[in-house]
């Protein structure tokens, strides 16, 4: 994880995370675009805390799987109050809630950074979404205004033991997933996003 920022009373931080699904990997080059980009001007993230894990799962991405080493989706295995042991096909949760050590390294990035809110960087097949949940409408929507991604409360179908039900709607945090089109080489995602994640880096209250 990449921390911009010094901590104050009065910079909210963020957490940026990419590369959740390991197939994902146009998340994964989104993320360290932001961190160079972050880098080269940090002027654009004064006065906010900016922690970026442009990598949370390694090993699925080594493999091109939607899953890590152990088979599981990590965005099914968070400890939401929504968690279920049922699995589908894609989604397998892992034995327990937060049973992996990508999941417990993305809690322990969350209790570290406190964020005031989480976006997390995924690609859907056939759509782009400024997918949110719990209080982030506003975020989606001023995200929404730069890379011009519809804005919606669910992505289609239910996501048990995700990381936007945990932080999102069990804990309140405000909590965007970001739907880059799957296939939209990593460049032109980034060139897509870069203005929509600055303007979440700056949005005024959670």
């Amino acid at each position: 994880m990449v921390i911009f920022g010094e901590p104050c009373p009065e910079c909210p931080p963020i957490l940026i995370i990419g590369g959740i699904h390991g197939d994902e990997t146009t998340s994964v080059v989104v993320a360290n675009h932001l961190i160079d980009d972050l880098t080269q001007n940090p002027a654009e993230a004064a006065g906010h805390i900016v922690a970026i894990l442009p990598n949370a799962n390694p090993d699925g991405r080594i493999a091109g799987t939607r899953t890590n080493a152990h088979g599981v989706d990590l965005n099914r295995n968070f400890p939401s109050q929504n968690w279920s042991p049922k699995h589908s096909v894609l989604a397998k949760p892992g034995k327990t809630a937060g049973s992996e050590p990508e999941t417990q390294a993305v809690l322990q990035a969350i209790q570290m950074v406190a964020p005031s809110r989480i976006i997390s960087i995924h690609s859907f097949v056939g759509r782009c979404l400024d997918n949110y949940d719990g209080p982030a409408r506003d975020l989606a929507e001023t995200m929404s205004r730069f890379n011009h991604y519809p804005v919606a409360a669910t992505i289609g179908y239910p996501t048990p033991g995700s990381l936007g039900s945990w932080a999102g709607v069990d804990r309140q945090v405000p909590t965007i997933t970001l739907e880059l089109p799957y296939n939209l080489p990593g460049e032109d995602a980034w060139k897509q996003n870069r203005a929509a994640l600055l303007a979440a880096i700056g949005a005024d209250g959670p």
